[in-house]
């Protein structure tokens, strides 16, 4: 028998999803224990396995990320969000988020939403705001979507500033190869961070 975790990484999706599953009888455990752990069989994974593919139901997905675990607060309050809006048009979905750099293409997050897309198991991407995906190159990951018949979805359209965008790409530029220099100089790095936000802040209030 295979744990939930083991199971939902075999098929291609989340522990979520199949706890979901099983609430609507689509994909019931073979055994659930009495502290609620979820088991499937061999031949359940089998079995799903040769089902055809058009039969796999594509699913919404609803993608947030922000920069640092300071934002954890924002985090939540981003998801809840995203939740909500897919909640009101009824959307089957599930939610990955992120803790990265904008610039930053190896998040786990990111590229388990990329393995959704590919694998065409994912029929919309929905996100807060477009920056909340990528800072740079979210042309290239819409017209991969595209590819795969997968929409993109913006919640929050409204604009910025040229002056406010061209901040914040220093600041996840800057913070991005910041990482990577010794002692004095990513010190140095640090504080023209701290001073682009402030300086962004004060200019917003």
């Amino acid at each position: 028998m295979y744990s939930i975790g083991k199971f939902a990484k075999l098929i291609g999706v989340t522990p979520k999803t199949l706890r979901e599953w099983d609430k609507l009888g689509k994909l019931t455990p073979i055994l659930v224990k009495e502290n609620g752990y979820r088991y499937y069989s061999d031949e359940q994974l089998h079995e799903y396995l040769r089902r055809p593919a058009v039969q796999q139901e594509r699913i919404t997905i609803g993608y947030c990320r922000v920069s640092s675990n300071k934002q954890k607060d924002d985090l939540e309050r981003q998801v809840e969000n995203v939740k909500s809006y897919m909640i009101a048009r009824g959307y089957s979905f599930d939610v990955i988020t992120d803790i990265g750099s904008g610039i930053n293409y190896e998040k786990r997050g990111l590229l388990q939403l990329m393995d959704f897309i590919i694998q065409g198991k994912a029929d919309r991407v929905v996100v807060l705001y477009k920056d909340r995906l990528l800072s740079f190159g979210f042309e290239l990951f819409e017209n991969l979507c595209n590819r795969f018949s997968v929409v993109v979805e913006i919640i929050d359209n409204s604009e910025k500033t040229e002056e406010q965008e061209l901040v914040e790409d220093l600041i996840q530029i800057v913070t991005v190869f910041s990482c990577r220099l010794p002692g004095k100089r990513a010190n140095k790095a640090k504080k023209m961070i701290k001073e682009l936000a402030e300086n962004d802040s004060s200019e917003e209030s």
